[in-house]
């Protein structure tokens, strides 16, 4: 019996917890924890959008820099000596052979030190 009773007793314990005074009492605090759990679920939804995004733009990022490497060696090889004289020769253009003249005027006067 003293088993019988006590089963009764954690029954109406757990009535008188569940009654509708005490779901009403503390409502404000559920609503709380309520909020806080959707906060939370969006935290982590824009956490994962926010890293996709990130690794968008690197490989865009890594895309464009192999780019920049490729396009800059191109012209570094076309910049050349020989490069130049092959890109210039259908104009009719020919490499210099003499050293350049110098052309100055008579009436303007140099520094000593400096040609």
């Amino acid at each position: 019996m003293v088993e019988e009773t006590g089963i009764k007793e954690s029954k109406t314990d757990w009535k008188r917890l569940l009654n509708y005074q005490w779901i009403v009492k503390n409502f404000l605090f559920f609503l709380f924890l309520s909020m806080l759990a959707v906060i939370y679920i969006y935290n982590g939804h824009y956490a994962d959008k926010t890293i996709r995004n990130i690794n968008t733009v690197n490989k865009e990022l890594d895309e464009l820099n192999y780019e920049f490497k490729t396009l800059k060696s191109e012209v570094m090889f076309r910049s050349k000596q020989s490069e130049l004289l092959k890109a210039v020769e259908p104009y009719g253009l020919k490499e210099l052979t003499t050293p350049p003249v110098i052309l100055s005027d008579s009436a303007i006067k140099f520094p000593e030190n400096q040609h």
